[in-house]
């Protein structure tokens, strides 16, 4: 964000007006764009009278945004005509909105009235005020129903916006009529039918933003006619047929994101040679066949690659190395091969940070440390790697012991053997380790508690490296609606280890990792106590101890940890009263069930001086332990790592006029929102 300078107006009797705010980049450039300075808003709230504007005969820019204005415009007073810009972003305006305020602001070239609560948009009345107006963000509102007509008269309009609405029905025909439109961002709506082919008349088109909509048919087969088109924004439509020939006249493409539709064909047939300057491409979620096209190893400035979730095959080529700047590839749920070749050239790009492979090379071996090497430079960049749900074989590569800066582990669902390495606690920068449903043996070593990112000072933020990743970023494997996390850099430290051959007691001193945040154990075959430790880790939100050999009671210290909301210890030999107090008392008996000692009122067996189990009563010891049935790759499972691909937060879901930071307030704040457009990819 720019910190705009004090800028003060007075009028005739030297009444000072003191304008201050901060407003986001692309605000500032919007209004710098038509030779307009934004000024700083009054830090007012409620109400504001604009008579006070009657005498401020030279008044030009009013900005109330980033205020607590709330009510209706029906009390604005019309407002001089000398004015060029308005600026009532970020407040809590309601109902309609009217734009008889604006009468007579013959001159007006901007109005920014997003991130309010304005549900009505009956009419494009703001068009016939101004035939100057340059700029109009009307995004993030309640605006319902279909699109108005009119904005076609707004002949002179460079940038409109309206998306993060309930919009519906067709674009209005007469938007095609600006034949001066740089920006048209209706994102997050529910447009649909096809999108025309008039769209091409559009030709200073920079920004074509229209994801997270109802769109059907095909892409326009003449979208190569604009030929100025930088952003290119089609993704969570419904979409069908294949990548027009044409887009490869829009040589001054930068992103090219149409993930999430029904688009597919032989992706070699596509030639990406001409898009010198793409930077971020992402094709996932769709039905792409063939292999690698060699034509995008031409687009060297290349920096995010997302082909996921399509039916590609083949191996990694030599050629990606090419790629200098590339710092994100996902190429998760395809039919890629040789997983050995494929991490050798890989550790070529040295600027990689984020390898997303999950669910290929199925049943191949893990690369051992000689297979791959190409030096020790391989993958110094790399934060993270996700190779999950492969089926992969051996043991965990000690080429990833060279892996400084790794944040993030994903090696679940695979057929990895042998004891957790020690080794791992040397990955300083790692707090987020996923080994679960392997093979792995022996006993759980104190080491992995000690990694530093679980140990730290709680006034240490973890701030993970932002790379071209998108909401929600991360989903618990076992309840998709509970774990969802906004940000990757809100990403909790977690140790997922279920589902292993694991044995031994628990580590008393379990409780020096005081950053965990879920600790996954279950479906192992741990034995002894519970560790009276684990009541220190206050930040644990979920414990999962359950199908494992544990004994003893539950200890009652566990109650303090208040932000615990999902705990199992099923299926234990457990016994003793369950804890009450505290987060326990919103779990429920599934949570303690299979302990045939445990007793209290939640499993509605009373707790006596001693508890003896009866005859019928089944035995603790065999209530639902069977043998461990380990699938390695099942498409029916679910991952605790999801990435998807879209750009670092710059890149992500296209170009918004709001700063993240009021992106993940809507989305937070907002239900109304349309859930399907931050689809998460499960790497499965």
């Amino acid at each position: 964000m720019d910190i705009e300078q004090y800028s003060e107006i007075q009028h005739a009797n030297g009444f000072p007006f003191l304008f201050h705010s901060i407003i986001s980049k692309d605000q500032q450039h919007s209004c710098t764009l038509y030779g307009i300075s934004s000024p700083s808003p009054l830090n007012w709230s409620v109400s504001v009278d604009c008579s006070l504007f009657k005498s401020l005969s030279y008044l030009q820019i009013i900005d109330f945004s980033y205020n607590r204005l709330s009510e209706g415009l029906s009390n604005f007073d019309k407002l001089p005509s000398t004015i060029r810009s308005v600026h009532i972003s970020s407040n809590k305006f309601i109902g309609e909105i009217h734009f008889s305020f604006l009468e007579g602001s013959r001159f007006l070239v901007c109005l920014n009235a997003s991130n309010n609560s304005f549900t009505g948009l009956a009419n494009a009345f703001i068009c016939s005020i101004s035939l100057f107006l340059k700029f109009l963000d009307l995004s993030f509102n309640f605006f319902v129903g279909k699109m108005p007509k009119g904005f076609g008269e707004c002949l002179n309009l460079l940038t409109l916006r309206a998306s993060f609405n309930d919009l519906s029905g067709p674009l209005p025909e007469d938007i095609y009529n600006i034949s001066t439109l740089r920006d048209l961002s209706l994102a997050a709506n529910g447009l649909s039918g096809e999108l025309d082919h008039r769209v091409s008349n559009l030709l200073e088109l920079r920004i074509l933003s229209l994801y997270g909509n109802e769109l059907t048919g095909t892409i326009p087969e003449n979208i190569g006619r604009l030929n100025k088109l930088e952003n290119l924004l089609l993704h969570i439509n419904q979409l069908n047929g294949t990548i027009q020939l044409s887009l490869a006249n829009c040589s001054s493409l930068t992103i090219l994101n149409l993930r999430v539709n029904n688009l597919g064909g032989e992706l070699t047939a596509y030639n990406f040679s001409s898009l010198v300057r793409l930077r971020t491409i992402d094709l996932g979620d769709n039905s792409f066949t063939g292999s690698l096209p060699a034509t995008l190893f031409s687009c060297k400035n290349l920096a995010n690659i997302h082909l996921s979730n399509n039916s590609l095959q083949g191996g990694i080529l030599p050629e990606i190395q090419a790629f200098e700047s590339l710092s994100f590839l996902s190429l998760s749920r395809n039919n890629f091969t040789n997983v050995t070749q494929a991490i050798k050239i890989l550790m070529g790009c040295q600027k990689l940070g984020a390898l997303v492979l999950s669910k290929n090379f199925y049943g191949e071996s893990l690369p051992k440390g000689n297979e791959s090497s190409s030096g020790d430079d391989g993958f110094k960049e790399m934060r993270i790697l996700a190779l999950g749900g492969c089926g992969l074989r051996g043991e965990l590569p000690r080429w990833v012991r060279k892996l400084g800066k790794l944040q993030v582990l994903d090696i679940s669902y695979n057929q990895i053997r042998g004891s957790i390495p020690g080794w791992i606690s040397e990955l300083s920068n790692l707090f987020y380790l996923d080994m679960s449903y392997n093979l792995l043996s022996g006993g759980l070593p104190l080491e992995l508690f000690r990694l530093q990112r679980f140990t730290a000072d709680n006034n240490i933020s973890i701030h993970l490296y932002q790379i071209y990743l998108e909401l929600p970023i991360f989903v618990s494997p076992n309840n998709v609606f509970m774990y969802q996390y906004n940000l990757l850099s809100y990403l909790p430290g977690a140790l997922y280890l279920d589902g292993n051959y694991l044995s031994g007691h628990l580590p008393t001193d379990i409780g020096i990792s005081r950053l965990i945040q879920v600790l996954s154990l279950g479906n192992n075959s741990f034995s002894g106590n519970i560790p009276e430790s684990i009541s220190s880790i206050t930040t644990l939100e979920k414990l999962d101890l359950s199908e494992n050999d544990l004994s003893g009671e539950i200890p009652g210290s566990l109650k303090s940890l208040n932000f615990l909301s999902s705990f199992s210890v099923a299926n234990n030999n457990l016994e003793g009263p369950v804890p009450t107090g505290g987060q326990f008392d919103t779990f429920t008996a599934s949570s303690f069930e299979g302990n045939a000692r445990l007793c209290g009122q939640i499993l509605h067996r009373p707790c006596l001086n001693t508890t003896i189990a009866t005859g019928d009563e089944p035995d603790a010891l065999t209530l639902g332990k069977g043998s461990k049935q380990k699938i390695f790759v099942s498409s029916t499972f679910g991952f605790s790592f999801a990435v998807s691909f879209v750009v670092s937060l710059y890149y992500f879901l296209g170009s918004f006029s709001t700063s993240c930071a009021r992106l993940i307030d809507a989305c937070c704040q907002v239900k109304r929102r349309r859930s399907s457009i931050y689809v998460v990819e499960t790497i499965m």
